[in-house]
């Protein structure tokens, strides 16, 4: 079985990325030739769908399970429509996590566990608009026109 770990380095001892779609990589674990493989996530910086793009890729790579902090509702419609376990609320680093996995220390999720576009870092905890292109222009009405006041 091939396991997917979020992380933020490159081996066992690397710390778990609590945010799936823009984690910036994975450690792709077959768990039958206990060996792994590091994937960087090229969707780390994507402008939208990191979540989507991220799920397929994972999917791509053949893994049966995933192991995460968090996972937003469109990665994991993407996840649970190919079959793939998710496992969320996992913290510590990769090897911690693979041992609870493999104990029965984590559960399955139901569903997603944060919003949609909850993974895009300061931006969103600016509130609604804030942040992501939300501004109007330079107060609009009637200025640089004609030479009256409105």
């Amino acid at each position: 079985m091939k396991i997917a770990i979020s992380v933020n380095g490159k081996d066992l001892s690397s710390e778990i990325d609590p945010r799936f779609g823009r984690a910036k990589g994975f450690l792709l674990v077959d768990d039958s030739a206990e060996g792994f493989e590091h994937i960087t996530n090229p969707n780390v910086d994507a402008s939208g769908g990191a979540g989507i793009q991220t799920a397929q890729m994972v999917v791509d790579k053949g893994a049966e399970a995933v192991i995460t902090g968090n996972v937003g509702p469109n990665a994991y419609r993407v996840l649970e429509t190919a079959g793939v376990k998710v496992f969320t609320g996992a913290s510590g680093n990769a090897e911690e996590a693979l041992a609870d996995y493999r104990s029965g220390k984590l559960v399955a999720a139901a569903s997603a566990t944060v919003e949609e576009k909850s993974g895009m870092g300061a931006a969103s905890a600016a509130g609604p608009g804030m942040g992501r292109g939300g501004g109007r222009g330079r107060g609009g009405r009637g200025r640089g026109r004609g030479g009256g006041r409105c």
